[in-house]
């Protein structure tokens, strides 16, 4: 047949690329190789065929069976020896094998095996009669439910049966296990040296700490390949080596917090939905999920760990391995506890993170200082990071639950956290912000009116792009915050006013009061009139300590300069008890109170500077001038800062500053309402003895408020003390460590003091008497006792 395929032309070969025809070549190349080595390969085969066949000599079936069958009994007969020439001991075991074997007593002239026999001759009815009977007095066994087998097919139940042991087995395998435990102590282990078997304890600790570093460098490094690692490394928690349990579990559990910390996301993992377990997906999108349900399961499982730590040292509890000593839980304990806080902190976006709360809440009131300061620092931290506010409001929720389920019987510790919480704005101001008028684009007649072309052009542009920023600001996470935080604060109001009504003199109390202090602003104003009546309630009981009284007086302050402005409320019984009680603060234990102090008078005064007369000005200023006399250095630059917001705020403050009297009527200094005490009618001389103190800030203050208090000018003071508030001052020149800020010089004593010059006069005096009765005396020495006594010495 002539080849019909077509060379083809130079033009052609022209057009056709040079990889295309070396691929052409290279395909034809391995065409022939492999056609050539399946060549080979069959004649390799048919060889090895012929060779097969060539050594077989071919010979008829039934004539090899009977050659063989027929050497073997003339063989047999060979060996076999009479009886008679048997011993009767040799007979006698050969009878007894032969009784035994089934193998010497079956017919040998069959060539068939014995179960092919078996099978074909065998009767149904001698099978049932063969199979061993059993009595029903045997007890019925219970069955222990196993977890079930999952494979291809589906889920297969597991099952075991439960033996119900007899006495009588029970005191055997009793007996077995002391004749056990007797053969164990005949062969006792080499006894060990304390050099040895501190030795010894060294290298299994270093040989699990190596382990425990590789398998976390190995999760660290990848992740997503090396999740099943984390079982491994989470199964060391069960170490059973009584020599280094304890240490290891605290370095796993240690370790697994820091793994976690680091390899979680950023994001909550949520279970997938049947759909999307049916769905296919690429090879990466299915890797990640395998990741992701590995590492939810074991976080799951370590978290249960730790609780189950803890709740076996809060029981008491060994468990049955005995492995660690009742003692070491406490550690393993705060361990667990430790690991508890740091992943409260670090991951509140994480799964399982409401459970931790459950965890570490009651822990807070816990009897250990270390576990209760621990669990209510990690919950300060948290409630400080929190800007948005779902972790706080969970706290807030379990605490409230908590108080209220212990019938208000906690540390005062717990509800001091509350002071921590990041609330300054609530849905209050919600109203002045739907009032406010929101931007408005202009419409299409006039931009057609007033603008060009070009510049119509360029606005529909800028239109858009700040429609896009405004929808990109997050205005609605803005809105979650505010409701969030709302309903935060309820719940901790709720807690304050039950505790107010129920449990006035519980130790919650002073908490309650500084709480309310600080939040005050945003209560309700529906609240406010029976909040004033309580908290003047509590003060006139007199049950409450001065730092408690002081925070009713804050609170109360609080509320009236917030939107408490607009009701008509006169709180002059408070300024009356403030003013009363001012001389309770000295140089000792209620010297740090005077912050709380000084919180009060500035919104006393500075934030309600027109409801205040200028007769109560004028008498505050007088007392703290006095009162600034016998505290300590901090104290008295706090006192003299509030005394130089007083002359600055109020006018006619100088008039204190002169001799002359104004009006009618004599100081009262004794008198304690501050209205009634004619303040006006003295004068500031505490300034001149403050100006001779002993600490350089306080004099610079006192020569500040001599002149006046003037803002410009030599008499100024300089910047870093005009202006700072008070309470700011009273912290920097703190004496909390036991020195002074600045340095404060030290005086040298002078040569001839008043008092020393009045001791010696007194001393010559009494000389000189004492010479003129004895040179009087001396001439009647038995009248000298009655002289002695009646003279002005004795």
């Amino acid at each position: 047949r002539k080849n019909t395929k077509r060379v083809p032309s130079f033009r052609k070969l022209l057009r056709t690329s040079k990889i295309k025809l070396d691929n052409k070549l290279k395909n034809k190349q391995y065409k022939q190789q492999s056609a050539a080595k399946k060549y080979r390969k069959e004649q390799k085969k048919l060889r090895e065929a012929v060779r097969d066949a060539i050594s077989r000599k071919p010979f008829p079936l039934e004539e090899c069976k009977k050659k063989q069958v027929a050497k073997k009994w003339e063989e047999e007969e060979e060996d076999a020896l009479p009886l008679d020439m048997m011993d009767e001991d040799d007979l006698k075991l050969m009878e007894d094998l032969a009784q035994k074997a089934s193998f010497l007593t079956r017919d040998l002239s069959s060539d068939e095996p014995v179960h092919i026999r078996k099978r074909k001759h065998e009767d149904v009815i001698d099978k049932y009669e063969k199979m061993p009977r059993r009595l029903q007095t045997e007890p019925e066994k219970e069955l222990i439910h196993l977890l079930p087998i999952k494979d291809k097919g589906g889920i297969i139940p597991q099952t075991m049966e439960k033996p119900v042991l007899s006495v009588a087995q029970d005191e055997e395998e009793d007996a077995e296990e002391m004749e056990e435990a007797e053969d164990f102590s005949e062969d006792p282990l080499p006894v060990l040296t304390p050099e040895e078997m501190a030795a010894q304890r060294r290298q299994k600790l270093q040989e699990r700490k190596m382990h425990i570093a590789a398998l976390a460098s190995a999760i660290l490094s990848e992740p997503d390949n090396n999740i099943k690692k984390l079982k491994e490394l989470r199964a060391m928690l069960m170490e059973q080596d009584p020599n280094v349990a304890v240490i290891v579990r605290k370095l796993v559990m240690v370790s697994l917090m820091e793994i976690f910390k680091d390899i979680v996301p950023s994001y909550k993992i949520r279970p997938l939905t049947e759909a999307e377990k049916a769905t296919k997906v690429k090879k990466e999108t299915q890797k990640l999920r395998e990741f992701e349900e590995g590492l939810v399961s074991q976080y799951k499982f370590y978290l249960e760990n730790l609780e189950q730590t803890i709740k076996d040292w809060k029981q008491r509890k060994l468990k049955k391995s005995n492995v660690i000593s009742l003692k070491a839980y406490k550690g393993l304990a705060e361990v667990a506890v430790k690991c508890l806080c740091e992943l409260l902190v670090a991951l509140p976006h994480f799964n399982f993170h409401n459970n931790i709360i459950v965890l570490i809440v009651p822990l807070m009131n816990d009897a250990s200082k270390m576990i209760s300061e621990l669990c209510c620092e990690a919950v300060k931290k948290l409630f400080k990071q929190d800007k948005l506010g779902y972790a706080s409001l969970g706290v807030v929720k379990v605490i409230s639950g908590l108080v209220r389920g212990r019938n208000y019987d906690v540390r005062p510790e717990v509800l001091k956290v509350f002071l921590h919480l990041r609330i300054k704005e609530v849905e209050l101001q919600k109203d002045s912000e739907d009032i406010a008028p929101k931007k408005k684009f202009m419409t299409y007649k006039e931009k057609r009116k007033n603008l060009s072309r070009m510049q119509r052009k360029w606005r529909k542009a800028e239109e858009k792009l700040e429609r896009e920023l405004l929808e990109a600001e997050a205005s609605e996470s803005k809105e979650k915050k505010l409701k969030l935080h709302t309903e935060t604060l309820n719940i901790v109001f709720v807690t304050y006013f039950r505790i107010l009504k129920k449990a006035q003199k519980s130790p919650l109390l002073p908490a309650v009061l500084e709480g309310l202090a600080k939040f005050a602003h945003l209560i309700n104003v529906e609240f406010f009139d029976d909040l004033l009546i309580v908290l003047h309630s509590l003060i006139a009981s007199g049950d409450l300590s001065y730092r408690e009284s002081l925070h009713c007086i804050l609170s109360a302050f609080h509320i009236l300069s917030g939107q408490g402005d607009v009701l008509n409320i006169d709180p002059m019984k408070f300024y009356t008890h403030l003013y009363k009680t001012l001389f309770s603060l000295h140089a000792g234990g209620t010297n740090d109170d005077i912050e709380i102090v000084l919180q009060c008078l500035d919104v006393m005064f500075a934030k309600r500077r027109k409801q205040v007369s200028q007769q109560r000005a004028l008498a505050f200023l007088k007392r703290l001038s006095t009162l600034a006399l016998h505290v300590l250095p901090n104290s008295s630059v706090g006192i003299l800062a509030t005394n130089r917001v007083l002359m600055q705020t109020f006018p006619k403050m100088d008039l204190l500053l002169d001799n002359d009297s104004q009006g009618s009527g004599v100081y009262l200094p004794e008198l304690d309402e501050p209205e009634h005490c004619n303040a006006q009618n003295t004068a500031l001389w505490e300034l001149h003895l403050l100006q001779r103190h002993y600490h350089p800030t306080v004099q610079k203050f006192a020569a500040h408020l001599i002149v006046g208090a003037p803002t410009e000018g030599s008499g100024a003071l300089a910047l870093d003390l005009s202006q700072r508030p008070a309470a700011e001052l009273f912290e920097a020149y703190s004496m909390r460590g036991m020195t002074f800020n600045p340095p404060v010089a030290s005086v040298t004593p002078r040569k001839k003091d008043t008092f020393s010059q009045l001791d010696s006069f007194i001393d010559e005096e009494l000389n000189k008497q004492l010479q003129q009765h004895i040179s009087e005396t001396v001439h009647k020495p038995l009248d000298f006792a009655k002289h002695l006594k009646e003279s002005p010495l004795s």
